[in-house]
């Protein structure tokens, strides 16, 4: 994965939906968290989506009796659980990377936020999140 900084190299993390018919498990570096603020993750999640970012090789689903995969685009498909509605990931159909929302992740994470994307897609209602300067 090129790019933004990566975290959590070496470490497994694992998450999932509210009610637990969604769980994964990720076990390589994760891409920091970029707030996503266009209007097709705005629809799907009521606000902006948080998502980290880690290689399909790294990505396994532990429990997926739940999941549901959306194509939203002719780009790109969204999986959510079809019982508790949980938004959990973004997938590009040619790329070899899966996102992640970040909040749907086992806390600790040790993720931090480095990116937003698609501003001016933003409600009127919506304040972009400052970034700290030091930021990765």
């Amino acid at each position: 994965m090129s790019g933004l900084k990566k975290v959590n190299a070496g470490k497994v993390m694992t998450g999932g939906c509210l009610c637990g018919g969604v769980r994964y498990r990720l076990s390589g570096e994760l891409r920091g968290v970029i707030n996503c603020f266009c209007g097709q993750c705005r629809k799907t999640s009521g606000h902006h989506v948080a998502a980290t970012r880690v290689s399909l090789t790294d990505f396994e689903l532990i429990d997926d009796s739940t999941l549901h995969w959306y194509d939203s685009s002719q780009e790109a498909r969204r999986g959510f659980c079809r019982k508790c509605g949980g938004n959990l990931f973004w997938q590009n159909h040619s790329r070899d990377t899966i996102s992640i929302m970040a909040g749907t992740l086992d806390a600790p994470t040790g993720l931090a936020t480095i990116d937003n994307i698609y501003t001016d897609d933003a409600s009127d209602y919506q304040i972009i999140p400052e970034l700290d300067a030091g930021c990765p």
